[in-house]
């Protein structure tokens, strides 16, 4: 089985009715894709992106977010059990900006990927290290922790419905990117760790991604990488010519 992806991260843009029109475009472009097409939108259009992506198949949806309990007063919430109930198959945790805006720990997010992993969801889990990190040689030192904090308490059976994305803080929404050695390198990095704590198996069928102003300019140089399986695309995820482009080039 392929471990490939591409996933799009749409944040908080898009209409319902825009975004209709951009997976509709996007299906249009692709047809049948020889990768799996993730399409993280925002929570008002969850149902209605799924209901779009039934045929042809090789599309999923995924959640930008959920909450760590099943149920309760938690205002403005999402549940794992809701998600799972709507058909959504995917959910994107430990996002920068989650991290930034909503004070979200590692701590925090094992627990919505347990939650997740429980509900029968599979997490997309972001890490990566910002700028300072980067210049000073610490990023494998920050990645690795990340990934220790986040992921070392699963058990080898709830690690193989995770999906690694590796996103420096310093290339999201920057237009800066990775070169392809820098990308390879924390990639190998990534899976080796996951070799070491969850063994060689399981670690070759990881799916690990790159995010982090991929384009279609410099798309199939990153994927090209033997341990770059494919991307978690932000900005390029909103126009349906380059999300297509960047999907045919894995």
């Amino acid at each position: 089985m392929s471990r490939t992806m591409v996933a799009g991260n749409w944040k908080m843009n898009t209409t319902p009715r825009e975004g209709h029109e951009l997976v509709r475009q996007v299906i249009d472009r692709v047809g049948t894709p020889a990768t799996k097409v993730v399409f993280g939108v925002p929570a008002i259009q969850l149902m209605a992106v799924q209901a779009l992506v039934k045929d042809p198949s090789g599309y999923a949806v995924a959640a930008q977010n959920m909450h760590e309990e099943q149920s309760g007063a938690f205002t403005g919430e999402t549940s794992a059990a809701m998600l799972a109930d709507a058909g959504i198959e995917y959910v994107i945790l430990g996002h920068s900006e989650r991290r930034e805006y909503a004070g979200e720990d590692d701590e925090l997010i094992n627990r919505k990927i347990v939650a997740a992993i429980a509900a029968g969801l599979k997490p997309i889990y972001c890490c990566g290290e910002k700028l300072d990190i980067r210049e000073a040689g610490n990023q494998e030192v920050v990645v690795g922790k990340q990934i220790e904090q986040a992921l070392g308490s699963l058990s080898p059976t709830q690690i193989e419905s995770v999906v690694i994305a590796y996103e420096p803080v310093w290339a999201i929404g920057t237009g800066v990117t990775a070169s392809k050695e820098q990308a390879q390198q924390m990639h190998n990095y990534i899976r080796r760790m996951i070799s070491n704590q969850f063994g060689a198996d399981v670690a070759e069928h990881m799916t690990i991604l790159y995010g982090g102003s991929v384009k279609p300019g410099n798309a199939a140089e990153l994927f090209a990488q033997p341990d770059v399986d494919g991307g978690l695309v932000g900005g390029a995820s909103l126009d349906a010519e380059s999300f297509a482009a960047i999907v045919q080039a894995v």
